[in-house]
């Protein structure tokens, strides 16, 4: 066991810029947009402003990241130890936009018994503070007039604000973005620490039986406050009751303890693997949130806790015959406290065989390596959204919706909606693949078939209107399969002595298709509406449907004219009844990409290292929110005294009034994507003999290609509607060992 000091610094320093922005009109451009498309003599024309505002360059600037980590190991007598420390500080690419975190850690690693009995224990603690820059300015920038300027000499700030005749912020135009910036702080502060201790222990009169138990405690204890100044115009009230004052706090706690044994003896030409365990988990949150304007005229808090448990019982069991055949069986018994009783418990058995046609020692004809395989298994799933979506659950209302009995205002019980027939998804899936290996795998890989299939999906759906006291409720909607395959190759062109170039790629063919939503047979029922947009009220864009995929775009099929462009509010007559209604939408693509694909690079040269990886989503759509939305005229000008900016597609979908539900907004998505290039290099003997240096540059996100008209195609969910925009950072680092 060896007492000498090790120490280990990784270090980075780092700068970002938004990869693209929004492209919408600049000052004179707008000018020449409200002059064109209003006559003169129109009000729209005298609230054209003298400023060339570009309201995106006000609110983005260059983030700048910095990374540093100190770890330190060796021995103390005899107790092996390991302890760390680090630092991130980290400015966004929007103003305001600011992290810090610490982090530290101990870790202890002790044999006792002649070290039969191997101890870890450890603690990690974190603390990070956060200041949450107001995402709601990147829409303000697009439909902010940029013929206005930034500042103004008001009451409101120095910002410019919109006004009414009075006087007052036009409470309906939108805000300046710089001003929800600058005059709203956003701050939290989180600790979390988690301590862990473990012990595997060999029983001295069966080695071949050992004894593993796993202890683990994860608590997270958080605070923050927003703070909104009355004079910011975004915030006003007339009664002079605006601006905002919140504070909040939440603790969560994880604790986990995990026990099994395990005995692995070859018998001849059989290895047995045999594991048996017992897992129990309690995951725990209390929240406190108090909301307030400046005045504290209008209060409102609430405090709440929550729970629930998590227990397991496994078992596997592995069989290795001749080193060739190998036999693997598992099953869980999973029970969660967030299901009614009757449906807390769920059974998740799977089996798995490999059979190797060729193993290294054969080496036949350059196939160095080729192996069978099949599976199948289930697994699965209890996350949804709430602690007891089960349960019948009682909240007091709250102090403006007390029920008035003679002068007394008295507290009542407000039931919420939940499902007790909840239960566990499940998800099965069958898999063939087969493994390979040539030429001493300089070629090397596997390819593999499958088929999955997900029975009683959770997910939180509309319900009926008055049906369960609320609007949405989590229940076990229907049954989903996918299926496909997954193929992998890796080359190794050059491999010598000094020089070594591997090359990767993978590829995925994905399909998905939902098989039932509803217990009995029903051609009328639509599906699952899903997916919502900006723009109206309630409005949703997808819909889960049987026999398409999940999330599938519901819309209406637009009509052009000669000339390509499209014809406002006429769409195709889908069901040929003489009228275009709700039931002549269609479904038309969704956001899941039909493949997907991963490459990389890696060569070693002398002390040169060059890296880079990227992927690449083919056939996956995306809702242009953002097009739907800025790209009409009616929302140029505001009767009540403001003006908007727009996409320069206006004139190009030439629509008067939005038509949110038209297929001109779904999109091809499809795109490729760098995810990194790295240039290393290592020092020889720099720091001493036992010492080693590398200093690296790594460029991230430096490339995408794509014919998405918006700023970036991989968007969550499939609608892009003011997404925080990807960087470009390109990092200088080193890492040095002593």
């Amino acid at each position: 066991l060896s007492s000498k000091l090790r120490l280990n610094y990784n270090g980075s320093v780092g700068f970002s810029n938004h990869i693209d922005q929004f492209d919408v009109f600049d000052a004179d451009g707008f000018r020449n947009l409200i002059t064109t498309q209003f006559p003169e003599g129109h009000p729209s024309r005298d609230l054209l402003g003298d400023a060339d505002t570009d309201w995106q360059e006000q609110i983005f600037q260059t983030g700048v990241i910095h990374d540093h980590n100190v770890s330190a190991s060796g021995a103390v007598g005899e107790l092996p130890y390991r302890v760390s420390l680090g630092y991130t500080d980290r400015t966004g690419i929007l103003q305001r936009d600011e992290f810090q975190r610490l982090t530290y850690g101990v870790n202890l690693t002790p044999g006792f018994f002649d070290n039969r009995l191997q101890v870890q224990a450890g603690i990690k603690g974190e603390r990070s503070t956060n200041f949450f820059a107001n995402q709601g300015a990147i829409g303000a920038a697009l439909a902010f007039d940029p013929t206005k300027p930034v500042f103004a000499d008001n009451d409101f700030g120095g910002y410019y604000a919109e006004l009414q005749p009075n006087g007052n912020p036009n409470p309906l135009a939108p805000a300046n973005p710089l001003a929800l910036l600058s005059q709203r702080d956003d701050n939290s502060q989180v600790n979390r620490y988690i301590a862990n201790f473990s012990a595997d222990y060999r029983f001295g009169f069966l080695p071949e039986l050992r004894a593993n138990l796993n202890l683990a405690y994860d608590r997270s204890d958080s605070e923050g406050t927003v703070f909104v100044p009355l004079e910011a115009a975004f915030a006003y009230d007339p009664s002079g009751n605006g601006g905002t004052d919140n504070n909040y706090s939440q603790q969560k706690t994880n604790q986990l303890l995990e026990f099994y044994l395990n005995y692995v003896e070859t018998f001849g030409q059989v290895k047995v693997d045999l594991m048996g365990g017992y897992s129990w988990q309690n995951f725990y949150r209390e929240n406190y949130d108090f909301q307030s304007n400046i005045t504290g005229t209008e209060v409102n808090e609430n405090r709440d806790a929550a729970e629930y448990y998590l227990l397991s019982l496994f078992g596997r069991a592995n069989f290795t015959i001749a080193d060739r055949i190998l036999l693997t069986a598992t099953v869980r018994q999973d029970g969660s406290s967030r299901f009614a009783e009757g449906n807390r418990w769920g059974l998740f058995p799977s089996a798995a065989a490999a059979y190797k046609l060729i193993s290294e020692e054969d080496n036949v004809n350059g196939i160095n390596r080729l192996k069978l395989r099949v599976g199948y298994g289930v697994t699965g799933q209890q996350e949804v959204g709430g602690y007891y979506p089960s349960q019948a659950v009682y909240l007091a209302s709250q102090p403006n919706a007390r029920y008035q009995f003679g002068n007394q205002y008295i507290t009542t019980l407000r039931p919420e909606g939940y499902n007790a027939n909840l239960k566990w998804e499940e998800t099965s899936t069958l898999n063939f693949g087969i493994d390979y290996g040539f030429f001493n795998d300089r070629l090397y890989g596997s390819f593999e078939i499958y088929q999955r299939k997900t029975s009683d999906l959770l997910n939180y759906i509309p319900v009926p209107a008055g049906t369960n006291l609320t609007n949405f409720i989590d229940s076990n909607v229907g049954d989903l399969e996918n299926q496909g395959f997954e193929f992998s190759v890796t080359v190794v062109p050059i491999e010598r002595e000094k020089m070594t170039w591997s090359i990767g790629a993978n590829l995925t063919i994905n399909q998905n298709e939902i098989t039932r939503l509803i217990a009995t047979e029903d051609p009328a029922y639509q599906g699952v509406a899903t997916g919502g947009i900006s723009g109206g009220v309630g409005n949703t864009i997808q819909i889960h449907s049987v026999g398409f995929p999940a999330s599938s775009f519901f819309v209406y099929e637009q009509v052009y004219d000669e000339t390509g462009t499209p014809i406002e509010g006429v769409y195709v007559d889908r069901n040929g009844d003489g009228q275009v209604t709700p039931d002549d939408r269609y479904r038309l693509e969704n956001p899941a990409p039909n493949a997907f694909i991963g490459f990389t690079s890696n060569l070693d040269f002398g002390n040169f290292d060059f890296s880079f990886a990227g992927r690449a989503n083919l056939g996956n759509y995306v809702y242009n929110n953002n097009l739907s939305t800025l790209a009409t005229y009616n929302r140029l000008f505001n009767s009540t005294g403001y003006l908007s900016n727009a996409l320069p597609e206006i004139t190009d979908v030439d629509f008067t009034n939005s038509q949110y539900f038209s297929d001109l907004y779904i999109q091809n998505g499809s795109f490729l994507r760098l995810d990194h290039v790295t240039l290393g290099y290592r020092f020889s003997g720099v720091l001493g003999a036992a010492s080693s240096l590398r200093a690296f540059v790594t460029l991230q996100n430096p490339v995408l290609i794509t014919d998405y008209n918006g700023v970036d195609p991989e968007v969550f969910g499939g609608i892009d509607n003011n997404i925080y925009p990807r960087s470009t950072t390109i990092l200088f680092g080193v890492g040095a060992n002593f």
